[in-house]
């Protein structure tokens, strides 16, 4: 902020409101990578690669968290924004599915993921917000939140299988 009084911080509620959600987000992705790898008996190289993939994704989170937050949610960088959380769901997808083929369709993560109803839901949301933050940031916005909010807690179905 430049001064020292609080309404100097008024300017800065878009970046703290951005910072915050993807606080929220990289936290969701550490909780449920912890309990990925929980259920994974070995490791192999093309699951170490998937990983990789997904940490650059991830990486790429500060960046176009700040972009959004200093230009107030603007179209192009809220839809930015939301191209890297769509690319690091595919790549969390992509993970799972590296893990599961290297374990076997009867392995413990296999049973819990099932048919993965909210990692494609989430995939659907954000393809449907991005284009969205074009015609009407806030739906799309909302969106990115309403992801959020499905995987705020642990995925379950993990725990309940080890």
């Amino acid at each position: 902020p430049h001064g020292t009084d609080l309404s100097a911080l008024v300017p800065l509620v878009p970046t703290f409101a951005s910072y915050a959600m993807s606080f929220v987000y990289l936290g969701i992705y550490w909780n449920n990578h912890h309990h990925l790898f929980q259920a994974v008996d070995r490791i192999s190289g093309s699951i170490m690669w998937a990983n990789l993939h997904l940490l650059f994704w991830l990486s790429l989170v500060p960046f176009v968290t700040e972009w959004m937050g200093a230009n107030h949610f603007a179209s192009l960088p809220l839809a930015a924004y939301g191209v890297v959380l769509l690319l690091s769901a595919v790549s969390f997808t992509i993970l799972v599915r590296a893990i599961i083929a290297h374990e076997g369709p009867g392995s413990k993560l296999a049973m819990a993921v099932g048919r993965d109803r909210k990692g494609s839901l989430s995939l659907l949301l954000y393809t449907v917000a991005i284009p969205l933050a074009f015609v009407q940031r806030l739906a799309a916005g909302g969106l990115y939140v309403m992801v959020a909010l499905i995987w705020l807690i642990p995925d379950r179905r993990i725990e309940k299988n080890l």
